[in-house]
């Protein structure tokens, strides 16, 4: 593992996964909220096999980029997006080659807050759609519970949101959990204060999209995939809905994607597709 230091001087733990031989191009792990970058180092290793150069990296005050308590830690998910991931999409780019996105869950939503986004040459999506409450009926008393009663109260108890202790996604700085519950509870999902769409920059976004999801996700249903690829309208965005049957599953969900055991299964859509990105830019 190494670090980088953001534009506003917060440091980011990273780790790269270097190819065996000639680098086809830049990949960035952007992961889900309160995942730590470990739990993609399997698939990170599999797309290095292929000859990608990947990086992995947590968001401040996550999983390594984190240190010491959270109590009193200020920052919220645009600087996130804005300081983060946009630095990290310069120090992705280990070789002179594309850079494309691996995005799980909360890494597709933000993308177009990143004002290094057009530096991006495409996107792959796992299982990332809005957030709004509403889409959910899996668990509807549940996301009602944890979005108007439980991260408010708790987070302003606590300084910060004791996910850990709750056994609910994870410890959370004070400001993402207070954005991310007021976003979960808009159906415009990724707003300001106010309560304004923040979707210009998506809108803008002219890239090849490949946005996989699975019938049976327990956070994310598919209206919510499609509201998010939807925001990302001048793209060419191709979607794909998986029944776990489908590749001999029982259950895939929310996080099955990147275990070692959809190796052979699931992993090759993502390492195929971003083979194909760099086949047709070199055609082009």
């Amino acid at each position: 593992m190494e670090a980088i230091v953001t534009a506003d001087g917060h440091r980011l733990v990273v780790s790269r996964f270097a190819p065996p031989g000639p680098c086809q191009a830049n990949v960035l792990i952007a992961g889900a909220m309160g995942v730590r970058q470990d739990y993609y180092a399997p698939f990170a290793e599999s797309l290095a096999a292929r000859g990608f150069a990947v990086t992995t990296f947590d968001y401040r005050g996550m999983g390594f980029s984190r240190s010491g308590s959270l109590r009193g830690f200020d920052t919220d998910i645009v600087t996130w997006a804005e300081q983060d991931v946009d630095a990290m999409v310069g120090a992705a780019r280990m070789h002179d080659a594309p850079l494309y996105l691996v995005s799980h869950s909360l890494g597709g939503q933000i993308l177009g807050l990143v004002p290094r986004r057009h530096e991006v040459d495409a996107m792959f999506t796992v299982a990332s759609g809005t957030g709004y409450y509403k889409h959910n009926k899996t668990m509807p008393l549940q996301v009602r519970f944890l979005w108007y009663v439980a991260m408010p109260l708790y987070t302003r108890l606590f300084g910060y949101f004791p996910g850990k202790k709750l056994r609910k996604v994870g410890d959370l700085p004070r400001g993402v959990a207070l954005q991310w519950a007021r976003w979960c509870k808009h159906p415009d999902y990724i707003v300001d204060e106010a309560g304004r769409p923040m979707r210009e920059g998506h809108a803008n976004i002219r890239i090849p999209i490949f946005g996989l999801s699975f019938a049976d996700d327990e956070y994310i249903p598919k209206v919510a995939i499609d509201q998010l690829h939807g925001f990302y309208r001048a793209a060419d965005v191709e979607r794909r809905h998986v029944e776990p049957k489908e590749v001999g599953a029982r259950r895939i969900g929310h996080f099955g994607f990147f275990k070692p055991q959809y190796r052979d299964s699931l992993w090759p859509l993502a390492a195929e597709w971003l083979t194909r990105q760099g086949t047709a830019a070199r055609g082009a």
